[in-house]
């Protein structure tokens, strides 16, 4: 009997050492499993609140005809139906001298993510505007000075001898313009992107316009002129993350109501609307993009 017992016993012990054995095994195994690094994404540029862009470029400008109303001591008269055109500088070191920079139509942006998506952008559009002296336009109005009044024949006046009037902004047409750009990614790969913009701006005119009516002395300063408005559209090719290649088409109107046609300050102005299309591209550069989200 007493043998039986410790049979007993000893398979008991043996049983119970075998449960606690694997409990303890299953109890503190460790599960380990191999790092895995999280893959870094590339960034969208010109996308994010905060991003921030600066461009410089040039352009070329169209206008459409306009009709042009001057008032003065002695005058009041319309030339309706001037033509005219831009003056591009003849391309050379010039367009890459900083000192001669305003020399040429050129375009300066600086741009800011307000939202995703969504950029406030300040621009300065320094454009030229020449009246195209070979033509012939019609006239209304009166011109006390004989010599100039006599210049009129049926309803006309022939502007090609450059003594009744010379009229550009060369220095130039300036659009200082804040706008509303929306942005949309169209190519994303791992060192190039595309992305399209559309919007539009409004701002003042504020051209430096060389003026010749009649002989006076050449009006030739800065004077805030009128208004215009705009939509554009561009294209935007980032490389290297961050450089730039902007190409841009817009479409405006001007309203200049208040044209200084004399050097001094007397009553003599000039006032004129017109419709103009303009193209531009050039480089540029963003920040506050990261390399890596």
């Amino acid at each position: 009997m007493k043998k039986i017992l410790m049979i007993s016993l000893m398979i008991s012990e043996f049983a119970f050492g075998q449960v606690k054995k694997d409990t303890l095994d299953k109890e503190y195994k460790l599960e380990v499993t191999p790092y895995k690094a999280e893959k870094k994404e590339k960034p969208y540029p010109l996308s994010k609140k905060g991003q921030t862009f600066v461009f410089f470029g040039w352009n070329r400008g169209a206008y459409s005809n306009s009709d042009i109303h001057f008032t003065g001591n002695g005058y009041d008269f319309q030339l309706n139906n001037v033509s005219a055109r831009d003056r591009p500088t003849k391309f050379g070191i010039v367009y890459f001298d900083p000192a001669w920079f305003t020399v040429t139509q050129y375009n300066f942006r600086v741009g800011y993510f307000i939202k995703d998506n969504l950029a406030l952008v300040l621009g300065i559009d320094h454009m030229k505007y020449v009246m195209k002296q070979n033509q012939t336009v019609d006239f209304s109005g009166y011109i006390s000075d004989p010599k100039y009044a006599a210049m009129v024949h049926n309803g006309q006046v022939n502007l090609s001898d450059e003594q009744f009037l010379t009229f550009e902004h060369t220095d130039g047409l300036n659009y200082e313009n804040l706008g509303l750009e929306k942005y949309k990614n169209l190519i994303h790969k791992k060192n190039i992107d595309l992305v399209w913009s559309y919007g539009a701006g409004l701002g003042v005119m504020f051209p430096k316009s060389n003026i010749k009516l009649f002989g006076n002395e050449r009006s030739d300063r800065f004077h805030v002129a009128g208004m215009g408005t705009d939509v554009r559209s561009s294209l935007n090719l980032v490389f290297w993350k961050n450089w730039m290649i902007r190409a841009e088409a817009k479409a405006g109107y001007i309203n200049m109501w208040d044209i200084k046609t004399t050097l001094n300050n007397k009553p003599d102005k000039a006032r004129q609307d017109f419709v103009f299309g303009e193209i531009f591209a050039g480089i540029g550069y963003t920040f506050n993009t990261k390399k890596y989200n």
